[in-house]
């Protein structure tokens, strides 16, 4: 089976299963169960401030003495705060998203870190191997969270990017089940980035609330909304109602940021207001259907790859 590929062998792990870092989710907790499983638990830093980011890393290298890493939004502030305790801690990945991967890739890899950007699109992958990463997260259009302009499902960006890149590449986007991600990497990925299913996590930060409504989600339930500001697929309940109409209605970026406000993806995802809230999940959350250890999920999804890989063909 395949246990040893690029992925593994450049992140030092035993399954190329990697949890995404995902905003009022991923905290030390969660990484630090599934990098115990064997996969790479990642801290997702867009939702904390650098003191609060430092306690993260400390607590993780206490609880796991296995690789992790922290997913960092270029665009957010304090991020020169937030690289020199990333710095500081030794963490050894960081997962780098929403900007120029030009712009701290080299101080990162000068700091002995393994950098891996996010990416939408074969052409930012090409900009993301010249900036000097060591591999790329191409993410589609169903993922949940911030995504691409282009709207490219998995099913095409997977191989466009293969084809336009020599560097390892990660898929993300739709990927809940070992059968989803032997997919990905029959397309030509050589890891999965998981998102959703891990909200659904015992050991995620997200509100009991925000999990309870990801668990009986259906299909259809969520939308890619906000284009004109940053778009985002969302659980659809009142607030994206909300924004859904306003879009309708020739909604300018001024008036659109008006409604979005401040804190709003917290006041969903982290403190459950479940209507007001923005929430924040992908396509395969109708796919979800339990809360579970996270350890058991990436043991669960690494059975169900081996399953697929012995008997590729579906029987009912």
């Amino acid at each position: 089976m395949l246990t040893d590929n690029r992925i593994t062998q450049l992140f030092q792990i035993e399954y190329p299963i990697i949890q995404a870092g995902m905003i009022w989710a991923s905290g030390w907790r969660l990484a630090s169960a599934v990098s115990n499983a064997g996969g790479l638990g990642l801290i997702g830093a867009g939702s904390m401030y650098p003191e609060i980011l430092k306690e993260h890393l400390d607590k993780c290298k206490a609880a796991t003495d296995k690789p992790f890493g922290v997913n960092l939004p270029l665009l957010y502030p304090d991020i020169d705060q937030h690289i020199k305790h990333i710095i500081e801690a030794k963490v050894p990945i960081v997962f780098t998203s929403a900007g120029n991967p030009k712009t701290w890739t080299p101080m990162l890899k000068d700091a002995g870190i393994t950098v891996v950007h996010v990416v939408s699109s074969a052409k930012f992958a090409l900009k993301s191997q010249d900036a000097g990463v060591d591999a790329v997260v191409a993410e589609g259009f169903e993922a949940g969270g911030h995504n691409g302009r282009e709207e490219t499902t998995t099913l095409c960006l997977i191989p466009n990017v293969r084809k336009a890149i020599d560097i390892p590449l990660i898929a993300a986007g739709g990927i809940g089940s070992g059968r989803s991600m032997m997919a990905a990497m029959v397309l030509g990925a050589e890891g999965v980035q998981i998102g959703s299913r891990f909200v659904c996590s015992e050991e995620a930060s997200s509100h009991a609330s925000f999990k309870q409504a990801v668990i009986t989600a259906q299909e259809g339930d969520t939308q890619l909304s906000l284009k004109k500001h940053t778009p985002v697929r969302l659980l659809k309940n009142k607030f994206y109602q909300e924004v859904s109409r306003a879009e309708g209605e020739g909604a300018t970026l001024e008036q659109l940021e008006q409604i979005l406000g401040r804190a709003r993806a917290k006041k969903g995802m982290f403190e459950g207001d479940m209507e007001e809230g923005e929430l924040e999940i992908g396509q395969v959350s109708s796919m979800i259907q339990d809360i579970m250890p996270a350890g058991k999920i990436v043991s669960q999804i690494w059975q169900e790859f081996r399953d697929a890989a012995a008997q590729p063909f579906f029987k009912p």
